[in-house]
């Protein structure tokens, strides 16, 4: 049965402060914090808060973004891509890495604090009484933001999965998928076939749809549901393929790419410089030419330019991100057995290149990721210093350098990212390499520190 729900309006009396309005929101428990039993499966609730909120879904075109890894990155290639073009963009992520506005941004600018609690006012009838998750509100949130600001078209990237996912109540214009790997399998499924099922749920008929990674187990699924929708399915690495890319110290990287379709060679340049991006960029230009198809004036300046400025344009942080130079200070949320395994490959890059004499490598991760996947991954030539992200999930940082240990990495322990990186600067020397990531939320207490200038005397 359909949850019935009828808009309420506020009186003065229920008015609330900015400062309750966001409590209230951060006092819903949210999957970075608790893990599975925030996740909500299924679309019905989500339908109901936006036919309470007036559909506002239905008031902006969008393009739908699913898969295991890429997703965040072709998500703000994408948004860069239509903001060069000159269209108002609407852009929803997850997680965040400082502050819960990073989800939902229009023109790269993130949602106010005054903005955030104007919905949730409005939007606490619902919440009281239907008890959404925090990804159903923050959903809710930028479809409501999105409407209200008349953007032109609006990039949304899945929480989990797709099928099931609280996005998956838009009809978009364009439909992607990135690739799909082994993660999150007590949700999605322990299979790659299983999780590319649920993955391919966010095909719509008649709807356009670019697959990052034509991989033979999950590639049937998605020509299969394509076929069934009457969609025309496109795989980005049968259209192009990075041939090399050289890595730089300030975050950048060129990439040589190859149209596989005639042979054409050109050089790309970007801001967003993991390795992992030798993926993500064929996806991008895949969905260039989708969007070409459907009218949009896309050309290779456009792209270029989107490129060149995406993390700047679109204000992504902690991709690959260069902290400082001396050291040489980056952190990168790469966080399964994928993402770690580009990581590491970048940062064997740099060694390759003599970018730096010695490793630290502050670590930290969740406690439901498969470490004797992760672990085995890592280099040896480190030094590590293990430590413990914030939320909740975090795996005690003893436990995980008793584990480490069993694979031959040797460190130390402290108690959070800012000692953690204390402890890295006070090892290393201006020609040496420091390296923070293993978990989104770590790299994500590590920005909050930053900004917040919470180094003490550290100086990088």
């Amino acid at each position: 049965m359909a949850l019935v729900v009828v808009p309420v309006r506020l009186n003065n009396h229920n008015h609330m402060t900015t400062r309750e309005a966001l409590d209230r929101l951060l006092s819903i428990p949210m999957f970075q914090q608790v893990g599975g039993a925030a996740y909500n499966p299924g679309t019905e609730r989500m339908e109901a808060f936006c036919r309470f909120l007036g559909r506002p879904q239905e008031r902006f075109r969008s393009i739908h973004v699913a898969g295991t890894n890429g997703k965040g990155s072709v998500s703000h290639m994408t948004a860069a891509l239509l903001a060069e073009c000159g269209l108002k963009t609407g852009l929803y992520t997850s997680p965040h890495m400082r502050h819960v506005g990073e989800r939902v941004r229009v023109d790269g600018g993130a949602m106010s604090e005054e903005r955030i609690a104007d919905f949730m006012e409005r939007a606490m009838p619902f919440i009281d009484e239907h008890k959404p998750s925090f990804f159903e509100v923050t959903t809710a949130m930028a479809f409501d933001l999105f409407a209200s600001e008349g953007v032109d078209v609006a990039v949304i990237e899945t929480g989990l999965g797709g099928r099931l996912d609280a996005t998956n109540v838009i009809n978009p214009s364009l439909s992607v998928i990135t690739n799909v790997s082994l993660d999150h399998t007590a949700i999605l499924g322990d299979t790659v076939m299983a999780i590319a099922m649920e993955k391919a749920g966010i095909i719509k008929p008649d709807t356009p749809v670019v697959v990052g990674q034509s991989d033979p187990e999950s590639a049937v699924v998605f020509i299969d549901k394509a076929h069934e929708c009457r969609s025309p399915v496109t795989f980005a690495d049968k259209m192009y393929r990075v041939t090399g890319y050289e890595c730089r110290t300030d975050g950048s990287a060129l990439f040589e790419t190859e149209s596989l379709l005639d042979g054409y060679r050109f050089t790309l340049e970007s801001d967003l410089g993991g390795a992992c991006q030798r993926y993500n960029i064929p996806t991008f230009l895949a969905v260039a030419e989708r969007l070409a198809d459907k009218g949009l004036e896309v050309g290779r300046p456009q792209i270029e330019r989107a490129l060149a400025h995406a993390a700047g344009t679109t204000g992504l942080a902690g991709r690959w991100q260069v902290m400082a130079r001396n050291p040489l200070t980056v952190c990168d949320n790469g966080h399964n057995e994928a993402g770690i395994r580009e990581v590491v490959s970048q940062i064997e890059k740099l060694r390759s290149q003599r970018a730096f004499d010695r490793l630290f490598i502050v670590f930290g991760v969740v406690a439901d990721k498969d470490l004797t996947r992760i672990l085995p991954l890592l280099p040896r030539q480190a030094e590590y210093i293990f430590t413990r992200p914030s939320v909740s999930r975090g795996l005690d940082a003893g436990e995980l350098a008793r584990a480490a240990a069993g694979a031959g990495l040797k460190g130390v322990v402290m108690p959070d990212v800012c000692a953690a990186l204390q402890e890295a600067s006070r090892r290393s020397s201006s020609g040496d390499m420091i390296f923070i990531g293993g978990s989104s939320y770590l790299v994500g207490d590590l920005l909050q520190m930053w900004d917040g200038n919470r180094f003490g005397g550290l100086s990088l």
